[in-house]
């Protein structure tokens, strides 16, 4: 199955909380999408590496996505290098996107900087055709470089060299992050606080889109707002 856009994070939930209004944008354009989360996210604090395979699965059905790959990479301890890279390249491979989102090249999660390098590394390494791969029937894959590989900004601010409005799809970016039941905040739930567990989280994430909606509004329709306002989604190429 090819699609136009592959959309990465290290950490299940990564690509919700950054790019998933962007997916959604594309796809009421006609565009196809796909996810692959690194890792299962077994390091987190909340949750377990079971009910966030779950959670992910719940997103990806309210997101639309054609599929959602889960590769071994180990939480937290990961290296790039040749394993690792062999991993993605077989992915870009089978589903030969266009386009590749992946995490912020530099960020407060250690993790996000060096998945960021190592997806940029394997989209390089998967277009070489001496660097041999196989699909999961044992026969050789051919050769597939994605046009472009764009690195969304995640929790730490960076100029962005582009943003994309998504006015129209936040409900439903928001419907998809919260499917993350055990992570985002919930009046009935458990666990340990962390850093993205509370209200104020969430009310950071549409503050976030709404302050750079603001600044680049001149291009958005009249009547395209939540809640009063236009909302983004901000890029790094």
């Amino acid at each position: 199955m090819k699609v136009d856009i592959l959309a990465v994070g290290i950490h299940p939930d990564d690509v919700e909380l950054s790019a998933s209004g962007t997916l959604l944008r594309h796809a009421a354009q006609g565009k196809t999408f796909g996810l692959l989360d690194l890792s299962k996210g077994e390091l987190g604090t909340r949750g377990t590496a079971e009910t966030r395979a779950q959670e992910a699965l719940d997103s990806a059905r309210i997101l639309g996505a054609a599929f959602r790959e889960t590769l071994d990479i180990p939480d937290g301890m990961f290296v790039p290098g040749p394993d690792n890279w062999l991993k993605i390249i077989r992915v870009l491979r089978v589903f030969r996107p266009e386009l590749v989102l992946c995490n912020a090249p530099d960020d407060r999660h250690p993790d996000h900087g060096r998945a960021a390098k190592m997806v940029l590394d394997a989209c390089f390494y998967a277009g070489l055709e001496k660097i041999k791969t196989l699909d999961k029937d044992g026969r050789d894959q051919e050769k597939w470089r994605p046009q472009a590989v764009y690195h969304y900004i995640q929790d730490k601010h960076l100029t962005p060299d582009f943003v994309v409005d998504i006015t129209p799809h936040f409900h439903r970016k928001m419907e998809a992050i919260m499917a993350f039941r055990t992570q985002f905040y919930d009046p009935k739930g458990e666990g340990p606080e962390t850093p993205i567990s509370g209200r104020d989280f969430i009310e950071f994430m549409e503050a976030k889109a709404r302050v750079l909606g603001d600044l680049f509004r001149c291009n958005t329709q009249k009547g395209s707002y939540f809640r009063g306002r236009p909302v983004w989604t901000i890029y790094l190429i």
